[in-house]
C-alpha cells in the first residue's frame, strides 16, 4: 500500500509538473474540447444518456472501448472513425508529456 501511494506521489507531482509546460495546457483544453464535442454528438445523435456519452468518449480515447456500444448511425460510425484517429493522437501526446515531466523530476 505504502508503494502505491509513493507512486500516485510522484504521478500527481508529474502532472503539477507538466501543467507548467505551455503545449501541456494546450492538448489538455484541446482534449477537453474533444470530449465535450463526443459527449454532445454521442447524445444528441446516438441518444446515450450523458454520463453513458461521456463514458464512450473517453473509453474510446483511451483505446479500451465500450463492450456493449457500437455507433448505430451511419454519421455516428463516420464520426467515431475520425474521434478515434484526431482523439487518440492528443491523450497519448498528454500522457507523452506527462512521462516526459516525470523523466525530468527524476533527473532533478
Amino acid at each position: 500500500m505504502i508503494s502505491f501511494l509513493l507512486t500516485f506521489r510522484r504521478l500527481f507531482h508529474g502532472i503539477r509538473e507538466a501543467f507548467h509546460m505551455k503545449n501541456f495546457q494546450a492538448l489538455l483544453s484541446l482534449l477537453a474540447a474533444i470530449l465535450l464535442s463526443g459527449t454532445i454528438f454521442y447524445h444528441q445523435l446516438e441518444n446515450l444518456p450523458w454520463l453513458d456519452a461521456l463514458y464512450f468518449s473517453v473509453t474510446t480515447l483511451a483505446t479500451i472501448g465500450h463492450p456493449t456500444f457500437a455507433p448505430v448511425t451511419t454519421l455516428g460510425k463516420v464520426f467515431t472513425m475520425i474521434y478515434i484517429v484526431v482523439g487518440t493522437g492528443l491523450f497519448l501526446s498528454l500522457i507523452g508529456y506527462i512521462a516526459y515531466a516525470l523523466i525530468k523530476q527524476k533527473e532533478d
